[in-house]
């Protein structure tokens, strides 16, 4: 691969290996920046030798990578709040009480079923000065109270940190908080909150308001609310009132990357402001004006929509194509892309973790080295086929890219995503610049009813397309077991096919081999380590008991009739399946007594009815049984009591301190999470 010939790939690369270096090892911030003295000293000591000629620039290249490392991870140390000892997770007592908290609203969130959601940065606990990000959970009223960003609140009230979660192999919504920096949530209800009448007008503030004034005087014209939040979404990034059914046509179609602004939407933006401005006389005064405009549109629209790592990402990306283009160089794409990444990843070192970002970056880069090797394919000589062909080209060579990786993370593959593209590539780009123009002239007071209604249409059967193409459901591949093993496996063989398909050769063709004997490998190992696993798990379900026996890939369910009906649209039960890519074999009610690795478990439900001399080693308790647990004691003697989250907290508060009294283990589902027997 050229790209990795590329003094700067390898720098990147020794940069992201650093910031992965603290982030997993969780390195003492004293000893790294120890370590990147030595290597500046290092590194300077080899740049003068070699500029003397007293040793091989071999070791110089090797002395800058290895400063690149520790810069990447000392870079992650600075910009990493839990670092900082002003940081609210380093207050006494921050998660044992209530206190007064001085908060700033920064960005608004998609809100809940109860709850109008915020991130808000901490600036005084009590008395205190403090920083850090918290996730603000306001409930909403009757009245519906939209705060503006920017505005200060003082509410009190106790910091929760993020729960991780509370059953086996679902989504680790506590991981996600901490990589974008949020450590802590914060439940508030609208009355004791008090609002100050001063705003930090910074331009997170100003940015609010101007999308803010751009969808009221939208509305104000009577554009339809649907098509408005879908418009929002794909014009400004802004995906907060979108309904969950219209994500999930889009999910299903294989076209959820255009509500987050990326490439697309920006090189949309960049030919659109390009074509606007060619009046503008090509000489060296003109073409500096042209870039200034150009790179101040660009930022502007980044900031509109958010900052996001996709729009980052594009933004620096393309701007650095203005500004090549300024120069009259040929920009290389490759060092765009490399630069971009870099140059991003200095000041905000958390996006490499952005899913968003992951795949916006690998889907580039395949577009840039895949698609001309499939383009070169068939060469159509009409214009029509030529156009059809280049799109689809592009999406097969981003789908390819990026399969493994989304597979890995959401475990479905939408097998329509090239009739998806096909279509909706035309019409986007219709919706991309009358958007653009009616959001523009929106920001003055002016909505032209030429213009909006035609963009509220587009939108429409743009959402009726999409909706068509996601009821086909037997084209949607969903619930796929993958694990990090299998990913590292497909990206290797991919990598090896197309150095092959590009320049076929013995040692290329060895590697596809090798790739595939890997692959082979990943999967006995995982279905040995599947088939020696035995497990007995009850989940944290709220109404219903769930319960399952786990030996190897077969599993035995434990419920009432209500989960068995409904067991196959179970999203509990689903994650556990797919992640132990195991498959569900039986299906029985649940029992008073049960059996696992010598273990005997009672299970008491709200009847309260249990065998009698009976010695269990774990005693379950769900659906509320009124019993007396002390007494209960008297004649049973368990190892440990379990309780699930169908029984009302107020029991389950007795049932601890009971437990506690006898010095006997408890363990809450809704306080711990699952509880598993090996």
């Amino acid at each position: 691969m050229k790209v990795l010939q590329f003094p700067l790939a390898r720098i990147t690369f020794g940069f992201i290996l650093g910031i992965l270096f603290p982030f997993y090892l969780k390195t003492n911030p004293i000893v790294v920046f120890i370590l990147l003295i030595v290597s500046i000293i290092t590194f300077s000591s080899f740049y003068y030798l070699s500029i003397k000629n007293y040793t091989k620039n071999v070791y110089f290249g090797i002395s800058t990578y290895v400063l690149s490392f520790f810069i990447g991870a000392t870079t992650l140390i600075v910009h990493t709040d839990n670092y900082q000892k002003s940081n609210y997770i380093h207050y006494n007592s921050i998660f044992e009480k209530p206190h007064l908290i001085s908060v700033t609203l920064r960005e608004k969130l998609k809100s809940s079923n109860f709850n109008d959601r915020y991130v808000a940065l901490v600036n005084h606990i009590d008395q205190t000065e403090n920083s850090g990000r918290i996730l603000l959970n306001i409930r909403k009223d009757s009245l519906n109270h939209q705060i503006e960003i920017g505005t200060q609140l003082r509410i009190r009230g106790t910091l929760y940190k993020n729960s991780p979660p509370y059953n086996p192999n679902q989504f680790d919504y506590s991981n996600y908080l901490e990589n974008k920096q949020i450590y802590a949530q914060l439940y508030a209800d609208a009355e004791d909150i008090s609002v100050s009448s001063e705003i930090d007008k910074n331009i997170w503030y100003y940015t609010s308001r101007l999308r803010t004034k751009i969808i009221h005087n939208l509305e104000k014209n009577n554009f339809h609310k649907t098509e408005l939040n879908v418009a929002v979404a794909l014009i400004m990034g802004q995906q907060q009132d979108i309904s969950p059914e219209i994500i999930r046509d889009y999910q299903y179609a294989g076209a959820v990357h255009i509500l987050s602004v990326s490439g697309l939407h920006i090189g949309f933006i960049l030919l659109f402001v390009t074509f606007i401005l060619k009046p503008l006389p090509n000489t060296k005064r003109g073409s500096f004006i042209k870039l200034i405009i150009i790179l101040a549109s660009l930022s502007l629209f980044g900031l509109i929509a958010g900052l996001a790592p996709s729009v980052v990402r594009s933004v620096v990306m393309f701007s650095f194509v203005a500004i090549g283009s300024h120069l009259r160089r040929s920009v290389n794409i490759y060092h765009t892309l490399l630069v971009s990444m870099l140059l991003i990843l200095l000041f905000q070192p958390s996006f490499l973790f952005d899913v968003g970002f992951q795949l916006s970056y690998i889907a580039l880069f395949f577009i840039i080295w895949l698609q001309p090797l499939l383009t070169s394919i068939w060469l159509p000589k009409n214009k029509i086929s030529k156009y059809i062909w280049d799109i689809l080209t592009v999406s097969f060579a981003a789908q390819i890219g990026t399969l493994p990786l989304s597979i890995y993370y959401f475990h479905q593959f939408p097998g329509l995503f090239f009739v998806t593209n096909l279509i909706i590539i035309p019409l986007l780009s219709i919706v991309m610049v009358l958007g653009v123009v009616v959001m523009v002239l929106a920001a003055f007071g002016y909505v032209p009813l030429l213009l909006s209604k035609p963009l509220e249409w587009s939108v429409f059967y743009l959402n009726k397309i999409i909706n068509s193409i996601a009821s086909l459901e037997q084209f949607i591949i969903q619930n796929i077991p993958f694990n990090l093993y299998f990913l590292i496996s497909f990206y290797l063989i991919i990598i090896s096919a197309v150095l092959w398909f590009k320049k076929p050769s013995f040692n290329k063709l060895a590697m596809i081999l090798i790739s595939f004997i890997l692959l082979q490998i990943s999967y006995i190992e995982n279905e040995s380590d599947i088939q020696n696993q035995e497990e007995w798990v009850v989940f944290n379900s709220k109404k219903n008991t769930l319960i399952t026996e786990r030996n190897g890939k077969k599993i035995t369910l434990y419920g009432n009739d209500s989960i068995l009906k409904t067991c196959q649209t179970n999203n509990i039960l689903t994650s556990y399946l797919v992640g132990n890519f195991s498959t569900l074999e039986t299906k029985k009610r649940i029992q008073n007594t049960a059996f696992f690795n010598g273990k005997k478990i009672l299970i008491l439900d709200s009847l309260g009815i249990y065998p009698k001399n009976i010695k269990p080693d774990v005693l379950l308790l769900t659906q509320s049984p009124k019993i007396n647990l002390e007494r209960l004691f008297q004649s049973i003697h368990p190892k440990i009591v379990v309780a699930d989250a169908s029984n009302y907290k107020t029991l389950q508060k007795y049932w601890k301190a009971t437990c506690y009294k006898q010095k006997i283990p408890f363990h809450a589902t809704g306080e711990k999470g699952f509880y598993k027997l090996n």
